[in-house]
């Protein structure tokens, strides 16, 4: 099965492109046509560059990037689970690896897959890595490259944010002298009537019980905040790079509850009110009794930052179902009718949408509208209509356990 459907991915994406079908990407059609989740989709992907055949630029057959794993793959001998440890040894060989070397280690593995669990078969792939690289990853500016990254994790139920990620040399270097300083015993102490920024903390290090960890992370998050207090960040989106938090008044009023940033983060009341102390940031208020959103009619085409803020509260991110870009990373879409179509870019007829969404308007059959409870439906072409729903409901949650009479989320 997977053998075969390398094999399709590989003909479709080779024949056409995602936007003769509805979509900006390949991963939003695998997405959006087989219902999996976009990691789901991204692996398929990848599997299928790698396992499928191909062909040259003149049209020339040629196999498979691992062509003994995909071979073995064919025959029933390897595994979901034995082709995901295969696909890991291969992205940890170094760059420097030369091409027979990599298809000697995959057909070697390819073979002990066929006689080994996933497990046993991992550690033949570790051992394998280290006879291949003996003296670890040479200090390759290629490697770095490639390697480098910094993820933010899924929010969890109590707020926290894990963090992962590899820093390049450069980057470590920067981060080593910013924590010697910032992260000193007494140094931004959030416990301290008055947290020292700046100067010696003199005493306050000796009563400073946090672990390094600890230290670190606090001032992580006060270079950040100086960063957002110094303007310096230009704009984003047409407004200036801050933090965008929308809440009700009543919640504002009592101290409790939880806002939600312009990146889709839950924020705890406490938290909006002491960050707001620190930085000129955007706070929309709204009653909770009522979604409607202030009329703030515009006659130019490009929304204006009061407009951006209420779009940050009411929308939260991109409005196309099975999108989860946030408000940060969107941008003011004509949701009734283009601005070259003599559309109005009023509050109610505007909405949010990523960049690669908003371009699908103009470049394929989707088209968008505002139904009656004044949220944003999106109409997909022909093609990729499966019946999902015209409404993205990933940004407000809340609507799947207590959805609006007559409206499907």
């Amino acid at each position: 099965m997977p053998a075969l459907e390398h094999r399709a991915l590989n003909r479709l994406t080779g024949e056409t492109e995602p936007r003769d079908l509805g979509a900006s990407s390949w991963r939003d059609v695998v997405t959006t046509a087989l219902r999996v989740s976009k990691s789901n989709a991204n692996r398929r992907l990848r599997e299928a560059a790698n396992l499928g055949p191909r062909r040259a630029m003149t049209g020339q057959p040629l196999p498979p990037v691992w062509e003994a794993t995909a071979a073995a793959q064919a025959r029933g001998l390897l595994g979901a689970e034995h082709v995901a440890v295969i696909a890991k040894f291969h992205q940890h060989l170094p760059g420097w690896v030369d091409v027979g070397t990599r298809e000697v280690a995959d057909a070697h593995l390819a073979d002990l897959g066929g006689g080994l669990g996933p497990e046993e078969l991992d550690q033949a792939a570790g051992a394998l890595l280290m006879m291949i690289d003996q003296d670890g990853p040479a200090p390759s500016e290629d490697d770095h490259a490639r390697k480098r990254g910094l993820n933010l994790g899924r929010q969890q139920r109590d707020g926290m944010t894990r963090i992962t990620g590899w820093l390049d040399p450069e980057a470590r270097a920067t981060w080593e002298a910013v924590l010697a300083k910032s992260a000193a015993p007494g140094m931004c102490n959030p416990d301290d009537d008055a947290p020292c920024v700046d100067g010696d903390p003199g005493e306050r290090a000796q009563r400073d019980l946090r672990t390094q960890s600890q230290r670190q992370h606090d001032a992580f998050k006060a270079v950040g905040r100086w960063m957002l207090a110094s303007g310096r960040l230009g704009q984003h989106n047409g407004l200036p790079v801050t933090v965008i938090v929308s809440t009700t008044l009543q919640e504002l009023e009592s101290g409790v509850g939880l806002a939600v940033t312009g990146g889709g983060s839950r924020l705890p009341m406490r938290d909006v009110i002491r960050l707001a102390a620190h930085a000129h940031h955007y706070l929309a208020v709204f009653d909770k009794h009522t979604n409607h959103a202030l009329y703030l009619g515009r006659t130019k085409r490009c929304a204006s930052p009061a407009q951006r803020i209420v779009l940050h509260a009411r929308d939260r991110g991109c409005t196309r179902p099975g999108c989860a870009a946030s408000g940060y990373d969107c941008q003011v879409h004509h949701a009734v009718a283009d601005w070259k179509h003599d559309g109005r870019t009023d509050i109610d007829d505007l909405t949010l949408a990523c960049g690669p969404d908003n371009r699908l308007v103009d470049t394929t059959a989707w088209r968008t509208r505002r139904n009656a409870n004044g949220r944003t439906e999106w109409i997909p072409p022909p093609d990729l209509d499966t019946g999902r729903s015209r409404v993205n409901g990933y940004h407000h949650p809340e609507r799947y356990l207590l959805p609006d009479p007559g409206e499907n989320p």
